[in-house]
């Protein structure tokens, strides 16, 4: 290994409802297809060096924040590497930005996420008053069914911040001119993970407001809190502060290699 890159990529329209591991399996073949001069392990089942960071999204939820990191034998451009393996997956699973990894831990960077949830059909007063209450209350506790069982948790501390306002709908992924009500909040990362279907199963049960279909959940963005705005903010920010020393051109213009 001689160079690792960071990679931020979305699963967006029916890729939604692909598993995670059958993305892993398809970003593999990706590699493959583009030429990437991964790096293998060591041992008697060799694998690619490609490790995932962050929370996977739910199998059913879009997102445009999924994290990777890959480790290459030599050096690559992370913009012409981010093109080819774009082009080498499906449409709806696309690489948005590559960026030469830096000292510090793209986990630890991996703070809170912010979520986007359109409930078609819903009342928005009623969302309103669901959501002052939970907002307003100190503690929420919701079950959920895990791989160990049913477990009981607070779904409120991890929400740092939960607004319902009118946003257009979708229908099947494509966008609608009916208005729906959208729910916007930043959930901080802790464990057990509060999910968005957690934060809706508080608002039922602190205000018997549920929505009338199932909710189109997005994933808009995961990294470290940014206490000016309480959003996420760039996890590969000191990436590129490393990389360009300050200066505002491309990261790709820096690093040398075929792709």
């Amino acid at each position: 290994m001689v160079q690792r890159l960071r990679v931020r990529y979305a699963k967006r329209g029916r890729l939604r409802f692909t598993s995670h591991r059958d993305i892993s399996r398809a970003l593999e073949r990706a590699v493959r297809r583009a030429d990437v001069p991964v790096a293998f392990s060591a041992g008697f089942s060799p694998h690619p060096k490609i490790s995932y960071v962050g929370g996977a999204a739910p199998t059913g939820v879009a997102s445009e924040a999924e994290y990777l990191e890959i480790s290459v034998t030599r050096e690559c451009d992370p913009e012409r590497l981010r093109a080819a393996l774009d082009a080498s997956l499906p449409p709806g699973l696309d690489v948005l930005d590559v960026v030469e990894a830096g000292p510090a831990s793209l986990a630890d960077q991996m703070e809170c996420s912010a979520w986007e949830l359109r409930l078609p059909g819903a009342d928005l007063a009623l969302a309103g008053v669901a959501v002052e209450k939970f907002v307003g209350t100190d503690h929420v506790e919701v079950e959920r069914l895990t791989k160990k069982g049913m477990r009981r948790f607070d779904a409120r501390e991890a929400v740092l911040s939960l607004t319902a306002f009118e946003g257009k709908g979708t229908t099947a992924g494509q966008a609608s001119s009916r208005p729906c009500v959208i729910l916007r909040m930043v959930v901080r990362h802790a464990t057990p993970a509060v999910r968005p279907d957690d934060v809706l199963t508080g608002l039922r049960l602190v205000a018997d407001f549920a929505p009338p279909v199932p909710p189109e959940v997005t994933r808009l963005a995961q990294g470290p809190l940014d206490v000016r705005t309480g959003e996420p903010a760039d996890p590969f920010g000191l990436d590129r502060d490393i990389t360009r020393g300050g200066e505002a051109e491309p990261v790709g213009r820096h690093v040398g290699g075929d792709i």
